[in-house]
């Protein structure tokens, strides 16, 4: 039954993710087609109905700092989720080499009955999100990010830079 209820909403989130991806790609000129993975999520106020937390992703980042991203997460309670989003990155924020902040907007899916209220604005289990965050860059291909999800968790993600 669990793993039904996941195939449902993994499916169009990966079609989402990857609509997602090919209009960026359509779009920009030398950008760059990120891979995402968040392995762990510290939420502020744990709580016994909390699950593991993994993200899964797509960012396409133009030459501009202008960005679009999609993924497919499990949410703080389990549930199969997803999100399509649009933002910005700005490099070297006061001078500092390797480190990036950026921020997104957008819409995910996922917060359904009993956790529908765990999100503001929530409506069938659609709700707005703004993400902001702040990265380094490891190496050339490599970079590690902090993300802030509201008042309720700190994210932790790496994005690997796919070839060409």
């Amino acid at each position: 039954m669990h793993f039904a209820r996941c195939l449902r909403c993994f499916i169009p989130a990966l079609f989402t993710v990857l609509a997602v991806q090919g209009a960026a790609a359509q779009s920009a000129r030398n950008g760059q087609l990120e891979f995402n993975l968040s392995p762990y999520t510290y939420h502020f106020s744990p709580s016994p109905d909390h699950k593991p937390v993994w993200l899964l992703g797509l960012t396409q980042v133009q030459e501009d700092g202008t960005l679009i991203a999609g993924a497919v997460f499990s949410n703080s309670f389990g549930q199969p989720s997803a999100a399509a989003q649009y933002g910005r990155r700005y490099l070297h924020p006061f001078g500092y080499d390797r480190w990036y902040v950026q921020w997104t907007a957008g819409v995910m899916y996922g917060y359904v009955e009993p956790y529908q209220n765990k999100v503001p604005l929530n409506y069938k289990g659609f709700s707005p999100v703004i993400v902001p965050s702040a990265g380094y860059q490891f190496t050339q291909k490599l970079s590690g990010e902090l993300m802030l999800l509201g008042t309720s968790a700190l994210m932790f993600q790496l994005a690997y830079d796919l070839p060409e």
